[in-house]
């Protein structure tokens, strides 16, 4: 599993950045995709997450500012995020959680994830 994260960088409170991940070396149709974010002297959080039926979950931090989006041709999935603020800072990264009979469902993309990349810094400047 490859996912590559780009996107990121230094943007003014009320900015927008769109972040894209680039996943290779899986079944596509077995996996939801997601973005978890990491910022010094918090816990990690699940941002937003859709799965390959277009099933999409965002934190309610995130509502209503940021989207998810995914080009399936591609293997693409951005995240665009509007209205950003400094508490958005931190090292976003692209993960993917099996789900399916057995594995875990769309309804933990939020909680866990199986596989991630190394992650993309956005810092908001107030």
């Amino acid at each position: 599993v490859q996912l590559v994260e780009s996107g990121g960088g230094l943007v003014q409170a009320g900015g927008s950045l769109r972040l894209s991940c680039a996943a290779s070396g899986f079944f596509f149709d077995d996996y939801v995709m997601a973005w978890f974010r990491k910022a010094p002297g918090k816990d990690r959080e699940g941002v937003s997450c859709i799965s390959p039926d277009g099933i999409i979950l965002y934190a309610d931090s995130v509502k209503g500012r940021f989207t998810i989006s995914s080009d399936n041709a591609k293997n693409i999935v951005y995240l665009q995020m509007n209205n950003l603020k400094p508490e958005d800072t931190a090292l976003y990264y692209c993960v993917v959680l099996r789900t399916g009979e057995g594995y875990s469902t769309v309804h933990d993309c939020l909680d866990e994830y199986d596989y991630w990349g190394q992650g993309t810094q956005v810092t908001v400047s107030s």
